[in-house]
């Protein structure tokens, strides 16, 4: 990848290395690039954000960096990543920008870029933007008419993104009693609405952002007080978003954690049972637990897994036309209904599997079993090589493949660079926890010790 963009956009921290002049080139050179694309035809941008403090700066800069250049711009405001995705294609817009850093703390945030038809940037088309950014040249700006427009009342978008989400599914969903942890993000400003169109009974969780509260102790990445409260109030289920609602993670009515895997099984297996897994294949990441590896021989389904990142996931998915994958962070994709992976959508699907079934979460989510799973982050220099020259020393290969002999195949490790994060990601999984805390330990230590 770039200098600029990681395997998720352009992510740093605020006022830091990600400025409100650095958001103003990236509309520019989004803009002028896809002025070139149409052979100088005014473009048309999508632009969306989450619920941060910066975010409204960095929305700022961006429109007024693709006006400068002549293009139009339509700002949905505060709504999940993958609407903007949704909307840039319902709107035939040449490309949607999304102002978020997803899971992150608030200082944090970030810029990712859609194309015309929902689909994250082209490695080609993301280094012309790129390139134009890092040059230093200026842009050519128009003046006049030909200066971009800022669209008003698009608050109609958010109503049809919310539209299609609901029409995602069939079932009322009645009987159901869901509490829904909206991580102060994103989700707040169309989850209410999206779950009181079903029969279900729901409640709310962190639903007032006040710029500096998302996910700080809540959503996807907290699970505590949801877990706590779905078993203290009786529900069926809680659903947790990220910041953004481009994940999704699940609470059976027992506080049981429902992940990825477990999301991503229940679905194939009821596509499979109604003939819909395409390929009969899921698709997931290096990442998944042995215990979907085991589900998939048990249930005689196909199981592909590709590199880290929902981009790789959909890429597959793409490639080989199958209908289902993500990963167990929460991100799953449907292909059928959209480019990306989609938090409120995925608990949609969960909700009418389970409101069909007449099973509780827990016995519904247990066709998948999860092997103890240990995952550490170890912060490393922020230079920009640090990671790479520990990912590639021969000290750390030689350690990974010492600890997995003393796993004797009962077992598996994996570690891997943070794509977005000054972190290098442990990982180790056994018949137990207490081994693949040990072991996930010695590799911590081990790396911490590496002078780079």
């Amino acid at each position: 990848m770039g200098k600029l963009f990681g395997t998720d956009g352009i992510r740093g921290i605020v006022g830091e290395n990600l400025t409100a002049d650095l958001a103003y080139r990236v509309g520019q050179a989004v803009g002028t690039v896809l002025m070139e694309e149409k052979r100088g035809k005014r473009p048309t941008v999508v632009l969306g954000k989450d619920t941060r403090i910066s975010s409204d700066l960095l929305e700022a800069a961006l429109i007024a960096g693709l006006c400068s250049v002549g293009s139009d711009v339509k700002p949905v405001g505060d709504i999940p990543t993958p609407a903007v995705a949704y909307l840039t294609r319902r709107e035939k817009a040449d490309a949607g920008i999304v102002v978020s850093a997803s899971h992150n703390p608030y200082e944090h945030n970030g810029i990712k870029v859609f194309n015309g038809q929902g689909y994250k940037l082209s490695d080609e088309l993301e280094s012309r933007v790129e390139a134009k950014i890092l040059s230093g040249e200026a842009m050519p700006l128009k003046t006049r008419e030909e200066l971009g427009r800022r669209h008003h009342g698009m608050k109609r978008l958010q109503q049809e993104y919310i539209d299609f989400a609901a029409s995602t599914i069939e079932s009322d969903l009645s009987g159901l009693r869901i509490l829904v942890d909206c991580a102060n993000g994103a989700a707040s400003a169309t989850a209410p609405e999206l779950f009181g169109r079903f029969q279900a009974h729901a409640d709310f969780l962190h639903r007032s952002p006040d710029g500096v509260n998302i996910n700080a102790g809540c959503g996807s990445t907290h699970l505590e007080e949801l877990s706590a409260q779905v078993v203290k109030g009786g529900y069926d289920i809680g659903v947790a978003f990220d910041g953004d609602a481009d994940r999704c993670l699940l609470v059976d009515e027992a506080g049981g954690v429902i992940d990825g895997d477990k999301v991503i099984a229940v679905c194939a297996l009821d596509m499979k049972r109604r003939g819909q897994l395409r390929g009969n294949t899921i698709v997931a990441t290096v990442m998944s637990n042995l215990g979907l590896h085991e589900f998939c021989r048990n249930q005689g389904i196909d199981l592909v897994c590709t590199a880290v990142g929902d981009r790789n996931v959909l890429e597959e998915m793409l490639r080989q036309d199958y209908l289902i994958g993500g990963e167990q962070s929460g991100h799953t994709i449907f292909t059928a209904l959209e480019t990306t992976g989609d938090g409120q959508v995925t608990a949609l699907q969960f909700l009418q599997v389970l409101a069909q079934s007449r099973k509780k979460a827990s016995e519904l989510a247990s066709v998948c079993l999860s092997y103890p799973q240990v995952l550490i982050n170890v912060e490393v220099p922020h230079s920009g090589s640090a990671k790479e020259r520990i990912m590639n020393s021969q000290e750390l290969a030689s350690a990974v493949k010492k600890e997995e002999g003393a796993l004797a195949g009962e077992g598996r490790v994996l570690v891997r660079a943070s794509g977005t994060e000054s972190l290098i990601r442990v990982m180790v999984e056994a018949k137990t926890a207490e081994i693949a805390q040990n072991t996930a330990g010695h590799l911590v230590s081990f790396i911490k010790s590496l002078k780079f």
